[in-house]
């Protein structure tokens, strides 16, 4: 009605028609005059019409910078009257718990309420209704939101959004009719959504959402169509809410319908592998009940296949046929290869930093070969394997004009590949620990990795430079070379009284054998001096061989790591078997075989179940009779059985009753359960919570001889010295560390053990 009238008044003053000579703005306040002129559908030499006029006012309404326009004459000048809209001055936000303020006032930018922009009331009521909206989605139905618009001077406002959450709404039942063939119990078990429980305040499994209930109509659904119930139907679906809004009651009803079996399996379409090759792919047998699972499991392995022989746009498809009267299904396998596909060329884009050769190198897709999903899936691992790059991502484009070409695009987002750090922790065991270390792991962006390392606590000072080619030979066998200086006060760290200095200078080398596994092979020298101190251990060994030792050593290892992720993996495993030996020529004759397993099993729910095991023997040989008391094995404390203090089990010296000396045979387990995060978010991928049962313990299983009879006290491996815990462990990985924490409750623990239930640790490496 405004338009109208001020259109009506427009079209009195500027009845008669004139050329304009000029163009004047009145009104304005904070929008520059030119902001106007480039709206005007008219200029300087236009003769006005009503229709001229009645445009100027839609286009400058059309900015939603004015609220009101007029239009006058001042002989032949065209004068443009203007009230603009109220700026926004600040926006206040009160009262939301349960949104961040800070992604909230992100999220009403985007919709156009942010400040310094100018203000809408049509834009504050739909934004009043979204929230409201997104505390429905959180159970929050009781929500009230209220919006204050105060003026300001020089024509602006300030926005005031009071909100009162209320409570949340909690689940008080599901009940899910139709059911026969299975009980209703059975199937709500398959629900992340349930009544409220006793854990739900950890969970928060009671609070209803709109998006959490399709996902458990998609399970029922499953579960039946995986069970032969092919024509399993969901009828209807009742969501109600108590008066209070404090209480919702989920109602579904279904009809499961018959179980079908499978009668025949076949294959159709033009394959282009051999039968016998795809047949196999078919997990079912005639008879088996039906299961949807299985067949797209069978369909997916069928594509597999033909993507790995080239085939990269093959389609196979799963028809079944159903028989009512003996309630069978014949499922056939459609089987639409297309044409085999070749690789045109591999292009790299991204690595500003790295050389083409460090990403070609681990790219296993070749051009001109033919195409390999199988081989591009592992190229793109392997490139996120090298840590170089934030993003690897990978397109297969068909090539113009040619229906057998395709290209693979390797697309990369670089990461910082050096960092500089410099920081303190705090370990139980160690104390206060300051640490610095300069790592450059893309050196010139050749892939290299240089390292320098500082570490000092009040019972280790350690010096470390190394340096690792991964492509010492165009095969991906890697070079290394480290130098090291490491003291160490034993004493400090629960042991026995004495003082170590090593050095070490070696070389190794690596052979990959598969995408995850790798074999090494290494030669060092080391360089060892102890201070016997008050050890009557370390006492004898010295009267026996001395106290300074220049030894040389081969190692071997083996290492398989299939996880999905180095820091909380949650599925995979890793295993590493590694062996050192002396060489002849060396003061003093010893091995070590050391084997560590860590298995991550996915549950139900996102929780992880991580069975974990380190193993280690020694012993010394030739002129050496024990493995040096220096190069024990030790056991108890935070990564071992906690509950115990660090390095305090195993065989003491007795008559001097101090602490363990180590041992050298040890064997360490544990059994992990970790829970999925309680909070959401980034911060989620930084947190784990777990429970867990450490057990282990080292043992000394060499003879004793005269001269030391009396130490190590007891002897030999015995199951029954096994020591058990339980408890309850966090990790977060902090800006400034890993911060761990465990309680541990000890079961089997003895008068001379030394317990510690609350262990933790900042800042030391996960």
């Amino acid at each position: 009605m405004l338009f109208i009238a001020l259109l009506a008044v427009t079209t009195s003053v500027l009845a008669a028609r004139f050329r304009i000579s000029d163009i004047r703005v009145e009104g304005l306040q904070r929008i520059a005059a030119g902001t106007v002129f480039n709206y005007l559908p008219v200029q300087v030499g236009d003769t006005t019409t009503d229709a001229v006029t009645a445009g100027i006012i839609r286009a400058l309404y059309a900015t939603g910078f004015f609220k009101d326009v007029r239009v006058e004459r001042d002989g032949t000048v065209l004068v443009v009257w203007v009230q603009e809209r109220p700026a926004i001055a600040e926006i206040n936000i009160s009262g939301n718990r349960s949104i961040d303020t800070k992604g909230l006032k992100e999220g009403l930018k985007d919709i156009g309420l942010a400040e310094g922009r100018t203000f809408d009331r049509s834009l504050l009521d739909r934004i009043e209704r979204e929230l409201e909206r997104q505390y429905y989605a959180l159970g929050r139905y009781g929500v009230e939101i209220q919006s204050t618009v105060s003026p300001l001077q020089r024509n602006r406002v300030a926005v005031s959004i009071d909100i009162a959450e209320g409570l949340t709404a909690r689940i008080k039942q599901i009940n899910i009719i139709g059911n026969e063939d299975f009980e209703e119990r059975e199937l709500l078990d398959l629900f992340k959504l349930s009544r409220t429980r006793w854990y739900s305040f950890y969970s928060k499994n009671d609070q209803y959402s709109k998006q959490k209930l399709s996902g458990d109509l998609e399970t029922l659904r499953s579960f039946y169509l995986d069970r032969g119930y092919i024509k399993f139907e969901i009828k209807s679906t009742q969501v109600s809410i108590s008066a209070d809004k404090q209480d919702i009651y989920i109602t579904i009803g279904i009809d499961e319908g018959d179980v079908y079996k499978v009668s025949d399996m076949k294959l159709a379409g033009e394959p282009s592998v051999p039968v016998k090759q795809l047949f196999p792919l078919i997990h079912m047998r005639r008879g088996d009940v039906f299961s949807r699972k299985v067949t797209i499991e069978s369909a997916e392995r069928i594509s597999k296949k033909l993507g790995n022989e080239g085939y990269a746009f093959a389609n196979v498809n799963t028809i079944p046929e159903l028989d009512e009267e003996t309630k069978q299904v014949a499922v056939t396998f459609f089987v639409d290869p297309g044409k085999r596909v070749y690789v045109r060329r591999v292009n790299t884009k991204g690595n500003t930093r790295t050389r083409d050769e460090v990403l070609r190198r681990e790219v296993s897709q070749l051009e001109a070969a033919w195409f390999s999903s199988e081989l591009v899936r592992q190229s793109r691992e392997r490139l996120q394997r090298l840590g170089y790059f934030e993003e690897v991502n990978v397109e297969t484009p068909a090539v113009p004009g040619s229906a057998d070409q395709v290209d693979v695009n390797l697309s990369v987002v670089e990461k910082d590949s050096g960092n500089l750090l410099a920081g303190i922790g705090y370990s139980q065991s160690q104390g206060i620990i300051f640490n610095t270390s300069i790592t450059q792991n893309n050196f010139l962006g050749t892939g290299k990795q240089v390292s320098f390392a500082f570490n000092n606590s009040r019972s280790n000072r350690n010096y470390r430079l190394a340096y690792t080619n991964p492509y010492y030979t165009i095969d991906g066998i890697s070079r290394g070379f480290e130098l090291s200086y490491r003291e160490t006060d034993y004493e400090k760290l629960n042991s026995i009284d004495y003082f170590t200095d090593v050095g070490v200078a070696g070389m190794n080398f690596g052979l990959p054998i598969t995408d995850t596994s790798r074999a090494g092979l290494g030669i060092r020298y080391q360089y060892t001096k102890f201070t016997a101190g008050n050890s009557l251990l370390a006492q004898t060994f010295e009267t026996d061989y001395g106290n300074q030792f220049n030894d040389f050593l081969l190692t071997a290892s083996y290492t398989n790591d299939s996880r999905d992720r180095a820091i909380f993996p949650t599925k995979g495993n890793f295993q590493s078997l590694r062996a050192e030996v002396s060489v002849p020529g060396s003061d003093l004759q010893f091995f070590r075989l050391t084997y560590t397993h860590r298995r991550y099993i996915p549950l139900i729910r996102h929780f992880v179940l991580s069975l974990d095991a380190d193993l280690g023997y020694g012993n010394g040989f030739g002129s050496t009779k024990d493995l040096p008391f220096f190069e024990h094995f030790f056991a108890g404390g935070p990564g071992s059985v906690r509950g115990w203090k660090e390095n305090t089990l195993g065989p003491r010296e007795t008559t001097l009753e101090e602490n363990p000396a180590g041992g050298n045979v040890k064997m360490v387990g544990s059994i992990k359960l970790f829970a999925p995060s309680p909070v959401e978010g980034e911060f989620a991928k930084t947190l784990r919570l777990g429970a867990f049962f450490d057990f282990g313990n080292v043992w000394t299983t060499s003879n004793p001889t005269l001269s030391d009879q009396e130490l190590l006290t007891p002897r030999g491996f015995s199951l029954s010295d096994i020591r058990y815990s339980a408890g309850l462990s966090l990790t977060w990985m902090s800006p400034v560390g890993a911060l761990s924490a465990s309680i541990a409750r000890p079961f089997n623990d003895k008068v001379e053990d030394k317990t510690q239930m609350f262990q933790f640790s900042v800042g030391q490496r996960f």
